[in-house]
């Protein structure tokens, strides 16, 4: 599985720390930006995001201050099921019923440690299908 990561200037640092966390788990991770604290624009990484995560086995992380700016952006894209996640149980619940593909959280929401429990959740669970398939399928629609 690959993950495509992207923040805005709000979220650079999580940004950073869950990235490093990644990478130190040996997950193969793409830094869609951005780079620094200067000030920037979330739509922007929102769609470089978005649009990485329509192949196979990609998976989407976007950090923004409270994670909304960048789940309304996401979401925005087709194929893109952005879920705004500030507990464990969240995440969880948006990868079994959801299929989310692209987690988004609030660097000024959620701190370090509960970030890293936030995407071990949303990693680690499968999509259930079943009767939630045809929910997301309407979604889709």
């Amino acid at each position: 599985m690959k993950i495509v990561i992207g923040s805005d200037h709000a979220g650079y640092e999580l940004k950073e720390f869950v990235k490093n966390y990644l990478v130190e788990k040996g997950v193969e991770v793409e830094d869609k930006g951005a780079y620094s604290l200067e000030s920037v624009d979330y739509p922007d990484f929102a769609k470089k995001v978005s649009e990485a995560v329509l192949g196979e086995n990609i998976l989407g992380i976007l950090i923004c201050g409270t994670g909304i700016g960048v789940s309304i952006a996401a979401n925005r894209h087709p194929g893109v099921r952005a879920a705004l996640c500030q507990t464990e149980f969240g995440a969880r619940m948006a990868r079994a019923h959801n299929n989310a593909n692209v987690l988004c959280m609030g660097a000024r929401v959620v701190g370090i440690g509960l970030a890293e429990s936030i995407v071990n959740a949303f990693l680690s669970t499968e999509f259930e299908g079943g009767r939630h398939a045809r929910r997301v399928d309407k979604i889709e629609r």
